[in-house]
C-alpha cells in the first residue's frame, strides 16, 4: 500500500499521511459517484446553489482550525488568516450568477419552431488542486461544477493532504451527498491509469507544466476535455506616469506574498528609466522589512517555502544569475536555514539570458530591469513561455488597454496585481495552459451545449 505523506516545511516532520487508493478501489468509488450524479443534476438549480453555499459556510466555520493547519502543511504565516475570504467570494459569486449563466439560450420561437441551446453537466468532473492556495484554487471549479449539476471527485496535492478532506467533510455536513462530492487520495500512477481508462467526463488541473503535460498525455484519445492552469512568469511594467509608491507596495507584495508561491505572483518587473533608481531603492527597502520565520508566529510575514526542494530551485536560479552578472541587493536572512526557509531577494543587472527572468521561480525573488519605452517593455514581457497575467502601472487607462492588447497573457491588470476577480475569466495562454475558470465562461466550460430544434406544429 502506498502512503502519501505531507512533510511539514515548518520542521521537516511528517505532518499527515493517508493511504492511496488502488485503481480498482478508485474506479469503484467513481462508479458510485457517477450513479449519484443523475439524481443531483435533477435537483433544481436553486437547491444545488443553497447546498453549495451552505458547504462554503461550513468551511468558514472550520477556519480557526484550517489556518494553523495550512501553516504546518505549506508554510503560510497565520497572520494572514487563511483563504476563507477569497474562497467565499468566489463561491458566492458563482452562486449568484448561476441561474443566468445556466439558463437556456433562446434562439427563436414562432408558431412552428422553438429553438434553444441548453447547458448540461458533463457528468463526473475530476479536480486536481495545488498546494499553494489549496482552498481558493479548488473552489474555483468545485462550486460551479456542483451548481451546474456535475458530481466532483477532488484530488488534492500531497503537500496539502488535509485540505480536500476538510472541504468534503464540510460540504457533506451541509447536505451535499457524499457520493456527489468525493475527496480521494491517489498516487500519480493510479491517476494516470484512471485518466487513460476514461473514468471521468471532464478534468480540471492546476499545477506545473510537467504535471499538465502528464494529464493531457494520459487523457489523449479519450476526448475528455482537460482544462489546465500551469503557473506563470508574470511581469509588472511601471510607466513614467505611474504612482511609484503604490507600484512598489503592490508589486513587491505580489512578488513576496506566500513566499512568492503564487501562480499569478509578480516574478519580473520592468521600470521606465525615469523611475528606475527610485523604484529599486524602495523595492529593496520593502523586501528588507519582511520577517522570515516560523509561520505560527504572528510577527512572521514570510514563512518557509512549502518544501526544501522548491527553495533549492530558487537559490540555484539566484546564484546562477549572480554568477552571470546580476546584483543581489539583500544579504542572506539570519533565519535562512539553507532548507525550506528562504529570505526575499531583489535582483538588478538582470537580462533575459538568465533563467530567473524567463523560467518560473515560484519563490521570494524578483528581477528588476530598466526600460526606455512601451515597445521595449512589451517585447520583454512577451519574452516568456508563460502567459497568465501582466500588471501595468500608469495614470492612462487608454494607454494601458492598448498595451494590454499586445501582451500575451490571459489577464491584464492596471494599477493592481495578483488578484483573481471571480467576475472575470481566469485563463492563460502559451505554457500557462488552456481553459477558463470562474465567470459565466467557467460555467460554459463545466457544461456541454445541447441544441433543441423543436417543431411545435405540423
Amino acid at each position: 500500500m502506498t502512503m502519501l505523506q505531507c512533510i511539514s516545511p515548518v520542521d521537516g516532520s511528517v505532518y499527515a499521511e493517508r493511504p492511496a487508493m488502488d485503481f480498482d478501489a478508485a474506479r469503484s468509488a467513481v462508479d458510485e459517484t457517477r450513479r449519484a450524479q443523475a439524481d443531483w443534476a435533477a435537483r433544481p438549480v436553486d437547491e444545488r446553489v443553497r447546498l453549495v453555499l451552505a458547504g462554503i459556510e461550513a468551511v468558514g466555520a472550520m477556519n480557526d482550525e484550517i489556518v494553523p493547519e495550512l501553516a504546518w502543511q505549506m508554510g503560510r504565516p497565520v497572520r494572514y488568516g487563511g483563504e476563507f475570504a477569497g474562497f467565499a467570494e468566489r463561491g458566492r459569486y458563482m452562486a449568484d450568477i448561476a441561474a443566468t449563466a445556466l439558463a437556456d439560450i433562446e434562439v427563436g420561437s414562432d408558431n412552428k419552431f422553438h429553438r434553444y441551446i441548453r447547458r448540461l453537466p458533463w457528468g463526473v468532473v475530476f479536480v486536481v488542486a495545488p498546494w499553494n492556495y489549496p482552498y481558493m484554487t479548488a473552489i474555483n471549479t468545485v462550486a460551479p461544477a456542483l451548481i451546474a449539476g456535475n458530481a466532483v471527485v477532488l484530488k488534492h496535492a500531497t503537500q496539502t493532504l488535509l485540505a480536500g478532506e476538510r472541504m468534503a467533510r464540510a460540504f457533506h455536513s451541509a447536505g451535499v451527498p457524499e457520493a456527489v462530492f468525493r475527496n480521494v487520495f491517489l498516487d500519480h500512477d493510479t491517476t494516470d491509469a484512471l485518466l487513460r481508462a476514461r473514468t471521468f467526463d471532464a478534468v480540471n488541473f492546476t499545477g506545473s507544466v510537467a504535471g499538465g503535460q502528464a494529464m493531457e498525455r494520459a487523457a489523449a484519445g479519450t476526448f475528455v476535455p482537460v482544462a489546465t492552469e500551469l503557473g506563470g512568469k508574470d511581469p509588472g511594467y511601471v510607466m513614467e506616469d505611474a504612482d511609484i509608491g503604490a507600484a512598489v507596495d503592490t508589486l513587491m507584495d505580489g512578488a513576496m506574498f506566500n513566499s512568492g508561491q503564487c501562480c499569478c505572483g509578480i516574478e519580473r518587473i520592468y521600470v521606465h528609466a525615469r523611475h528606475y533608481d527610485a523604484f529599486v531603492e524602495r523595492a529593496v527597502a520593502w523586501a528588507r522589512a519582511q520577517v522570515l520565520g516560523d509561520p505560527l508566529d504572528p510577527e512572521t510575514t514570510i514563512g518557509p517555502m512549502a518544501h526544501a526542494r522548491f527553495a533549492a530551485h530558487v537559490r540555484a536560479q539566484t546564484e546562477a544569475a549572480v554568477a552571470a552578472g546580476a546584483t543581489a541587493h539583500l544579504e542572506t536572512d539570519p533565519a535562512d536555514d539553507g532548507g525550506a526557509y528562504l529570505g526575499p531577494q531583489v535582483l538588478t543587472d538582470v537580462t533575459h539570458d538568465m533563467d530567473v527572468m524567463r523560467e518560473e521561480s515560484f519563490g521570494p525573488v524578483v528581477g528588476i530591469m530598466r526600460v526606455e519605452d512601451d515597445d521595449e517593455a512589451v517585447r520583454l514581457m512577451n519574452d516568456s513561455r508563460y502567459g497568465l497575467t501582466a500588471s501595468l502601472w500608469s495614470a492612462d487607462e487608454a494607454r494601458a488597454a492598448a498595451l494590454g492588447d499586445r501582451i500575451e497573457t490571459g489577464t491584464v491588470f492596471l494599477n493592481r496585481a495578483d488578484y483573481l476577480d471571480p467576475g472575470l475569466c481566469w485563463t492563460g495562454c502559451k505554457d500557462t495552459g488552456r481553459g477558463g475558470g470562474l465567470s459565466v465562461i467557467g460555467y460554459h466550460n463545466l457544461t456541454r451545449p445541447k441544441s433543441y430544434h423543436l417543431k411545435v406544429s405540423p
